[in-house]
Parts: C-alpha cells; structure tokens; sequence
C-alpha cells in the first residue's frame, strides 16, 4: 500500500528576483512546515529542501534547493508541497488530519447514510465539512463542531453526524420545517 501523503503547504509564486518564493504553509504552526522537510510535488517527482528566510502578507518567504532565479521560483507557482503522513506529530483524540477525514462514511445519529465527505474547508469561524452523496443535490457543508459531529470513527471509517434542523431537506431542494407550503 502506497504511504498517504498530506498536503502542508503550496508554492504562491515568486518572491524577489533571486529565486526565493512566498510559501503558503497550511500547518498550525506555519513555521513548522520547514521541520518536515523534504517536501515533494504532488506527483513525487520533484522534493524540496526549503529554507525559510522570513514573512510576508500571508505568506513565508523561502529558499528552496535549486531554485536560484525568479523565473523558476515562478514555474512553481500553484506546486502543492506533501510529506508522508508519518512525518507529521500525532494528534489529540479530537483533532484530526483533514486528509484524513475526506472520503469518510457520514451518516445520520439514526444510522442512514448521508454521503461521503469530499472536502474540509474553512472560511475563518470553523471547518466545514462537505458531504455528497444521494438526496443531497450539490452537496452540503457541515459545521465541524461537536454538536453537528458528535463522532469521528476513523478506524471504522464513519462520521455521525446531527446536522442542524432543515439542513438536508433544503440540501435536497424540499421544504425545511416551519417553511410555507
């Protein structure tokens, strides 16, 4: 079996004109990026040595081994940097990989299948999980909070989910409770 990769961080373009790049880190710590190095391409071909040489508006700016112009710090804008999943720390019970959470099983606290989740995606107040699956019309997004996820199983791969009320029946393009007929 292949080792899963995860994603933790992407190249946003050049920096400068002597082949640094502003790096998009996605660790909880942005800085720790640099700690699971070599970082390699999506597709394994190319691994990266990166040095971090500081900060910008939203970004770290780096150094990476064999990128000495901006062109080629260009060339590399929207590469997505992975490491194999091992190489990352090990999480409190109740924290959780997105990596590892996309493709679960979700289903309802009465046990009916929702869907699987396709992404974990975060607009600032919290993840959202979205879940497709039949019924659902273009998918949903799930508040990842206690309340609306009471439990993460991954090694059964299933989530329970209590998503709040009208959620699926305005999800499947039906009337919510209260809504007029």
């Amino acid at each position: 079996m292949a080792q899963a990769m995860i994603c933790v961080g992407a190249i946003a373009g050049a920096y400068g004109v002597r082949g640094e790049v502003r790096l998009k880190s996605f660790c909880a710590d942005p800085a720790a990026i640099a700690d699971y190095m070599p970082l390699s391409s999506e597709d394994g071909r190319r691994s990266f040595a990166v040095t971090l040489t500081g900060q910008t508006s939203g970004a770290l700016t780096a150094r990476l081994d064999g990128v000495t112009s901006k062109e080629a710090a260009d060339a590399l804008r929207g590469t997505r940097l992975y490491v194999p999943r091992d190489r990352l720390p090990s999480l409190p019970d109740d924290e959780f990989y997105h990596a590892d959470l996309i493709g679960l099983t979700v289903r309802d606290t009465g046990g009916r299948e929702l869907g699987r989740v396709a992404a974990v995606l975060n607009h600032g107040a919290t993840d959202l999980l979205e879940i497709r699956g039949p019924g659902l019309g273009d998918g949903i997004l799930l508040p990842f909070t206690q309340t609306a996820v009471p439990t993460v199983d991954l090694a059964q791969g299933t989530i329970v989910a209590d998503p709040p009320e009208g959620l699926i029946a305005d999800a499947a393009g039906k009337r919510g409770p209260g809504e007029p007929a």
